[in-house]
């Protein structure tokens, strides 16, 4: 991997300042840097700054909001980025719409309902679709840009519902809804309305040993989708596996549950690649077994499932699997705080600690092709993130992700490792006397083709030794990884198929 372009971008250290970014393809990359509006009364500020493919500026745009409104959610598609404001204790929103073409913005306000939390934001055309939940029951509002009308999502607001998402599909100007609940069998729903908030139809998910945990919607026709996700055995959100099923358009009432394809775990090649030889050896030694004596082997695996990825073949998943991790006591400061059960103030959420990263492709009619995986074992975070980026060159995979100012990949072909456990440092440039110091909130991005875009801040010296011209930035590399320039050492997975 070699570092194709950088751009630096200098931090205020007397402001308190956010950066993110937002990949674009072929157009280039949108950097927003935010100033305030962290706080009530703290109005927020802007700039946007769209930069080409070779990291040169094309335009910049500023917008400062009313003092009123505090930033809560954003969205962007091909043509937009959008972000959602609102006011505390009223009922009041704004939606800051940002032309991607030329930076222009527009503002339309308007009115949810009182007391509204909101978590979930998707735009269709000319309306904004809203979800969150009132009174501690889901809703999911449509709000009109031009003339201010707000409508409630009939059909969701009910006890022991949450929204899994929220999804639009331009080509029909549909929105669906993805929920589950607790309650009739840990049920999960698809419910898609019109692009005006009609109800259409509701596609209902059910069964005795197989409960969808999670849901991501990918057009794989003018008359179909593929709904893809995890699954469970029972009402938690720990996996057994992965599922798919086709959905036919205007599909509505019970789904078809031999037209769903389960994987669970043990079915997959490579899923236990991240372990070591002698633990892998150990756990599928348990799982045949457990198999010979027609006894189940239950997982309790936690996935971030990042949208499907269209291909010729059909899609491409990519999850990663984590797990939250606890610390000691979370009342260090407390003296006579009564205990509530055993050891009530004991523990604290601490981090979200990485494990491995898992790769799947499947065919138009949902078949499983082939799986691999990438071992993530040192990787934490304190925001659940999508940390692991792949990039498409042919007919293989580059996976990678951000560690302490290093990158590292490895390169996959179906259900083979092409080239494993290999490191790149990210440099300032040219010159070896510039030496990174420190570096804080990595991100990787697949960009376009062979490119991915790494960014974060750093903290930088000329010469480590004498501490010369420090100063902080935010940095975006571009980098290039392409598996034409190197050669191929093929290492077939460590299982066979069954």
């Amino acid at each position: 991997m070699e570092r194709a372009n950088r751009l630096e971008l200098p931090i205020n250290a007397d402001n308190s300042e956010s950066f993110d970014i937002t990949t674009l393809g072929l157009r280039g990359v949108l950097v927003t840097v935010r100033k305030g509006g962290f706080y009530p009364n703290d109005p927020a500020e802007f700039r946007f700054l769209l930069h080409n493919t070779d990291l040169k500026e094309f335009w910049s745009a500023g917008f400062k909001s009313d003092g009123r409104f505090e930033p809560r959610l954003s969205y962007h598609n091909d043509d937009f980025l959008y972000w959602l404001f609102s006011e505390d204790n009223t009922d009041n929103i704004q939606i800051l719409r940002v032309n991607l073409l030329d930076g222009t913005t527009e503002t339309f306000e308007g009115e949810l309902l009182d007391g509204m939390t909101m978590s979930h934001f998707k735009v269709l055309d000319n309306q904004a679709y809203i979800g969150g939940t009132h009174n501690t029951r889901p809703v999911v509002m449509s709000f009109a840009f031009f003339d201010k009308t707000t409508k409630v999502l009939p059909g969701l607001y009910a006890n022991h519902i949450e929204i899994s998402s929220i999804e639009v599909d331009p080509l029909r100007r549909e929105v669906h809804v993805l929920v589950h609940t607790q309650k009739k069998g840990c049920q999960f729903s698809v419910r898609s309305y019109s692009y005006d908030a009609r109800p259409l139809r509701t596609l209902e998910f059910g069964g005795e040993d197989h409960k969808l945990v999670s849901g991501k919607l990918l057009t794989v026709t003018d008359d179909e989708l593929l709904l893809i996700g995890n699954y469970s055995t029972d009402c938690t959100p720990y996996s057994q596996g992965i599922y798919v099923t086709r959905i036919g358009h205007g599909e509505t009432g019970p789904a078809d549950a031999d037209r769903i394809q389960f994987v669970e775990f043990s079915a997959l090649k490579n899923f236990f690649k991240y372990l070591k030889p002698k633990q892998q050896e150990k756990m599928l030694a348990k799982i045949d077994k457990r198999k010979q004596e027609n006894r189940d082997t239950k997982f309790r695996y936690r996935l971030l499932v990042h949208d499907p990825i269209a291909t010729d073949e059909g899609l491409m998943l990519v999850a990663e699997v984590f797990y939250p991790q606890y610390k000691g006591t979370a009342l260090p400061y407390v003296v006579n705080v009564p205990r509530v059960g055993p050891a009530a103030a004991d523990r604290y959420f601490d981090t979200y600690r990485y494990t491995h990263a898992i790769v799947c492709g499947f065919d138009k009619q949902g078949n499983l092709l082939w799986d691999n995986c990438l071992p993530i074992p040192d990787l934490e975070s304190a925001e659940l993130t999508e940390m692991v980026q792949v990039s498409q060159q042919q007919d293989k995979l580059v996976m990678a992700y951000p560690y302490k100012g290093e990158i590292k990949t490895e390169v996959v072909q179906g259900n083979k490792t092409i080239r494993e456990g290999e490191t790149f440092s990210l440099k300032v440039g040219t010159n070896d006397r510039q030496k990174i110091t420190d570096s804080e909130n990595e991100n990787l991005a697949a960009w376009y083709g062979q490119y991915f875009l790494a960014c974060g801040f750093q903290k930088i010296v000329d010469d480590p030794n004498r501490g010369f011209n420090p100063r902080e930035v935010f940095y975006l590399n571009k980098l290039t990884y392409s598996i034409a320039d190197k050669p191929v050492e093929e290492k077939v997975g460590n299982r066979s198929g069954k």
